[in-house]
């Protein structure tokens, strides 16, 4: 009977020990699981502000603007537009249009 009493409490001192790792294991993962949850809702609230941004920035009166002061872009007027002459023997394009 001795022995059979000494098995048994070894086979309880080890269930107890994988008991015990195994809540931790479970605490630990919990914890990652809510890190990467706050983490994901950081990451949405960037995206969302960054989606803001863009389509802020992506407005044809900002593009306008960006081109006139960054790029020193000006709009199209007969008055800056050149004609370039085509050689008499070069094909027309399809829509018909004759150069000047």
């Amino acid at each position: 009977m001795n022995r059979l009493n000494v098995v048994l409490l070894v086979g309880l001192l080890a269930s107890c020990v994988y008991l015990i790792e195994v809540s931790y294991d479970g605490r630990r993962l919990f914890t990652e699981l809510d890190r990467a949850r706050a983490e994901e809702r950081a990451l949405n609230t960037e995206f969302e502000r960054l989606e803001t941004e863009l389509r802020t920035e992506a407005t044809p009166s900002r593009v306008e603007r960006t081109a006139r002061d960054r790029l020193a872009m000006r709009s199209a007027t007969p008055a800056v537009t050149f004609y370039v002459a085509r050689d008499a023997g070069a094909a027309l394009p399809a829509s018909g249009v004759t150069p000047r």
